[in-house]
C-alpha cells in the first residue's frame, strides 16, 4: 500500500497540474471526466493526466488519501481542487484559468 501512496505523492508533486480521470483527455471514460478535460483543457495549457481505469492500485487509495470519494479529481500545485463540479464552476466563473496558468508559470522548467 505504501508504494500506491509514494507513487500518488510523487505524480502529485512531479505535476503542476494533474488529472485523476476515469479514461484520458481524447477518450474519456465517463461524463464527468469529459466534462472536467474539458474546462482543463479550455484553459490552455499541457497537464497531467492518470487513467484510474488503468491503475486500480490509485483507484482504490487516492480517494482515502485526498479525503475525496469520486473521480475525476483535479490537483494544482500539489493541492486538491476538486471534482466535476468544482473544476466546471471555477471555469464558468474564470476562476480556473488563471489558476492554472499561475501553476506552469511557477513551475520549475523542466
Amino acid at each position: 500500500m505504501s508504494t500506491t501512496i509514494e507513487s500518488i505523492e510523487k505524480q502529485i508533486g512531479d505535476n503542476p497540474i494533474l488529472l485523476y480521470m476515469k479514461g484520458t483527455p481524447q477518450l474519456p471514460q465517463c461524463g464527468f471526466s469529459a466534462q472536467t478535460v474539458q474546462a482543463v483543457m479550455s484553459c490552455g495549457e499541457r497537464f497531467a493526466f492518470v487513467n484510474i481505469l488503468d491503475n486500480p492500485d490509485i483507484r482504490a487509495e487516492l480517494p482515502k488519501y485526498a479525503n475525496w470519494p469520486t473521480f475525476p479529481q483535479l490537483w494544482v500545485n500539489g493541492e486538491l481542487v476538486g471534482g466535476c463540479d468544482i473544476v466546471v464552476e471555477m471555469y464558468q466563473s474564470g476562476e480556473l484559468e488563471p489558476m492554472i496558468k499561475q501553476a506552469v508559470q511557477e513551475a520549475p522548467a523542466e
